[in-house]
């Protein structure tokens, strides 16, 4: 199992070139709210049967309460989310984490898949390339760990 880190920018390039096949996408995408520049998710109709797509403001834990939000509240469908995941990986499928930069709800994700499965996570968090958003990979490693135990 491989687990790619993905912008829009990257992952329309890799979509034009052609897309790999057996491969599952969680696409991060920001809400529609007219608080910033709104952007759409990416189409992947007739790419993949394996898509995860969820519309998810990327935050820190110090701005959940201006948001409305408490830790519980935000990213409730990580564990839906974790379920999709062990699904794909059981079914031999690679992953592609992807966002509209590709640095931090994407890389967050990506991190928490590679602490969970192989225990290296760590790199994503030192490569400079990359700032994940510590929520998702909070959130996405205690789905994982959760559903694992089921």
């Amino acid at each position: 199992m491989t687990i790619e880190i993905h912008s829009r920018e990257s992952i329309e390039r890799l979509i034009e070139r052609g897309f790999p096949d057996r491969t599952a996408v969680i696409s991060f995408y920001d809400p529609q709210t007219g608080h910033h520049e709104e952007s759409l998710p990416v189409d992947y109709t007739d790419l993949t049967d394996r898509l995860f797509q969820i519309e998810l403001e990327n935050l820190c834990i110090d701005q959940l309460e201006s948001h409305g939000l408490t830790y519980e509240e935000y990213f409730i469908e990580a564990e839906d989310l974790a379920e999709f995941v062990f699904a794909a990986i059981r079914d031999g499928y690679d992953i592609i984490c992807q966002c509209e930069d590709g640095n931090a709800r994407s890389a967050g994700c990506a991190a928490a898949l590679h602490e969970f499965f192989t225990a290296d996570g760590v790199f994503i968090f030192a490569d400079y390339r990359y700032h994940p958003s510590q929520m998702v990979f909070h959130k996405v490693y205690n789905a994982l760990w959760l559903s694992g135990k089921k």
